[in-house]
């Protein structure tokens, strides 16, 4: 149990932000008898292990403990290891993924280096002796073997242990099998870098060239005898990895795939199952063309769709896939709306927008948005159209084989996430969560703002009355692509309604660009992020105001991380007639700085557009702040690397602008440091006060 002393900012760091304890990652078997999922054991303990319920009697059972396996030892993460889950944002500990066979019996997963596996109907737990450190394991879906990789070697295994060797070794130090480029788990949500056939004979494989990449030097200033780190980074405007895949069998064969790489660079996605032939999605570097190949079995291609946009083609989650009776099921802008197609048909309407799909069987799971873009709901879909499968207000998603699934819901109703089993349409038991409750219940006004219709979220202090007092007003946004903040979920305002508690209004806008609300919205911030993003803050401003008239608009402050953090500073320096402090937290003070994929999709490529990255830069504004502004970045962040926070400050610096850096020593782009995590918000509120109430400057 948490001590009741214990403030809400160490109680958010230490649960992870009230999540450890929640059931997630469900593999369901095709008969619906078991559920596999992975749980820590309370809310403030980070360790997970894999559970299994079993849907007939309803009993649980831990299969694979972490601190039983481990003998109580302390987990060692490769640096590979390190590197995906600082992409995938995982802050957790122990059994963090797992992959099964299709029969949901055999689970494989990585422990410290360590490769076990685990019968889920005995519940017996097996470590196989391999190279390691082991990364990313998978078993084929027979459950005959087991595929993982490690020094960039991928490898396989008997599931019984036997039978283990390398199918592809690195030629070069800069070569890797199996596993993902950066740019890839960073930004188009692909983790993985080998596929299995449905028969367990042959995998897709990609191979990673890093040596044209630019190398970046992370240094670590408060060790000073430690040498830095290289990391290969592609910086806007510079070479990618050069990424191929091939067709490897168990026996040794290979097969090169030969599509076009010069024309379509970036490997998207892969697909291989019993539907149809292994597919790869492949896209160009401007990423306005994205094809669909089919690969044959001596490694050729053939086209069998290709997308088209003027500005640039999206990625989704699960597609393109196959139905089991064969038709191509993948996600494209049709009549304004991101609509899911089935072979060619659109099947979910304009009234709709594609969120991520889930499974694709006889028909096809997936998530979406209509007319409330904060809301996301479960539905099914086939060429006869969409059925929603939820119906209470908030977020959802859902995991399913045959008639069994699990959906997941949060709400503004409740705290937390509740999953609930259901087998034939008919809701059953709960999947037990032994998360901490949050010690209070956000507040949350919902408003529009502007001719956009922004949609924006406002935390007054709790037991707040209206008139009784003027409120400083702080801005709490994201703000850009790939981030939604103003969603129907109690979770995610949390921090809001602390930071409210400390005297603030909250206003959190989700401006332009930032996802729910279609094609059109999302494009009307090519190669302008920046002032759309900066106007709509302002919109949101004037909106809440006239709104509510305790919102003293004389005061105002502004917070974010990562793009949030580049919208503060953005803020201050270009409207400080508006914005009077801010916070800004690891940002992209340089367009430059960032990597290809993200920016050259928004910006265009740095020497075809300099104009796009200079607009959307604010460097060259530093001689014009005239408001407090503290900056933080995490030396060791390798996504947005503290390179843009030193050059802003420098630029300050040059300029006599006063201004607060707070170097955070052996922090990445992920502050999950219990501490750290605390004293940063304790830090803000304090920064803001002050410079709010004119004793920092203002």
């Amino acid at each position: 149990m948490t001590s009741p002393e214990l403030s809400f900012p160490r109680h958010s760091a230490r649960t992870q932000r009230f999540t450890l304890g929640q059931p997630h990652d469900f593999a369901i078997s095709p008969d619906g008898s078991r559920i596999a999922f992975l749980r820590a054991p309370s809310g403030t303990d980070p360790q997970h292990g894999l559970w299994v319920l079993d849907t007939g009697t309803g009993e649980e059972r831990l299969v694979a403990d972490p601190r039983e396996l481990l003998a109580g030892g302390q987990e060692v993460l490769s640096p590979e290891e390190l590197a995906r889950r600082e992409r995938s944002r995982q802050a957790a500990a122990g059994v963090v993924a797992f992959a099964t066979d299709k029969q949901v019996r055999l689970a494989v997963f990585a422990l410290s280096g360590r490769l076990f596996t685990a019968d889920l109907i005995s519940g017996g737990v097996r470590e196989l002796a391999v190279p390691g450190p082991v990364a990313d394991p998978h078993p084929d879906p027979t459950g005959t073997s087991v595929g993982y990789v490690t020094a960039g070697s991928l490898r396989v295994v008997g599931a019984d242990g036997t039978g283990d060797r390398a199918l592809a070794v690195p030629e070069d130090p800069e070569v890797t099998y199996g596993l993902a480029e950066f740019v890839a788990a960073e930004e188009m949500a692909r983790t993985r870098g080998f596929w299995w056939a449905p028969d367990g004979q042959r995998l897709l494989v990609a191979r990673v060239d890093n040596s044209p990449v630019t190398r970046w030097h992370l240094s670590d200033p408060a060790n000073p005898q430690r040498p830095p780190v290289v990391v290969a980074y592609p910086v806007a405007g510079t070479d990618n990895a050069a990424v191929s895949v091939s067709m490897i069998g168990v026996d040794g064969s290979r097969a090169p795939v030969a599509w076009d790489a010069a024309a379509m660079p970036y490997l998207i996605t892969a697909h291989w199952s019993a539907g149809g032939p292994p597919l790869l999605q492949v896209c160009s570097r401007d990423q306005k063309t994205m094809q669909v190949l089919a690969v044959a079995d001596d490694g050729s291609v053939t086209r069998l769709c290709e997308d088209t946009d003027p500005d640039w083609v999206d990625v989704f989650a699960g597609v393109p896939a196959w139905t089991s009776s064969g038709e191509l099921v993948r996600v494209a802008v049709r009549d304004g709306a991101y609509q899911l197609l089935i072979g060619d048909r659109p099947v979910t309407g304009p009234g709709l927008n594609v969120r991520e799909v889930l499974d694709v069987g006889a028909d096809v799971l997936l998530t979406a948005s209509d007319a409330d873009p904060a809301q996301i709901h479960v539905f099914t879909a086939s060429t006869t159209g969409a059925t929603r499968l939820t119906s209470e207000a908030g977020l959802h998603r859902a995991a399913r084989a045959a008639d069994t699934a699990v959906i997941t819901t949060q709400s503004l109703a409740f705290a937390g996430a509740r999953s609930q089993v259901r087998r034939g349409g008919t809701p059953g038991a709960q999947i037990r969560s032994v998360a901490d409750a949050p010690p209070f219940a956000p507040e949350v006004t919902f408003l529009a703002a502007g001719p956009h219709q922004v949609r924006c979220a406002l935390l007054l202090p709790r037991g707040h009355q209206a008139g009784s007092a003027r409120l400083p007003v702080l801005c709490d946004p994201y703000g850009g692509p790939a981030a939604q903040r103003v969603l129907s979920a109690g979770h995610y305002y949390l921090t809001s309604q602390w930071l409210a508690d400390q005297g603030f209004a909250v206003l959190i806008a989700d401006g332009r660009g930032t996802p729910g609300r279609g094609p059109a919205w999302d494009r009307t911030i090519h190669y302008d992020e920046a002032r759309l993003n900066l106007e709509d803050q302002v919109a949101a401003l004037e909106a809440a105001a006239a709104a509510h008239p305790d919102l003293d608009l004389s005061r105002v402050g502004i917070r974010g991380w990562s793009h949030g953090g580049f919208l503060a500073a953005l803020a201050v320096l270009r409207r400080p007639d508006v914005f009077h402090a801010a916070v800004a937290g690891a940002p992209v003070t340089d367009r430059r700085l960032y990597d290809t994929f993200y920016n050259e999709r928004y910006l265009g490529h740095p020497d075809e557009h300099p104009e796009a990255y200079e607009r959307n830069s604010i460097i060259a504004d530093a001689p014009g702040l005239s408001r407090p502004l503290m900056l933080i970045h995490g030396l060791a962040d390798d996504n947005v690397v503290v390179a843009n926070t030193l050059r802003l400050s420098a630029a300050l610096m040059a300029a006599g602008r006063p201004h607060t850096v707070l170097p955070l020593s052996g922090v990445t782009h992920m502050a999950t440091q219990e501490v750290v995590a605390e004293n940063l918000l304790l830090l803000q509120v304090d920064f803001l006060h002050r410079a709010l109430s004119g004793q920092d400057g203002a």
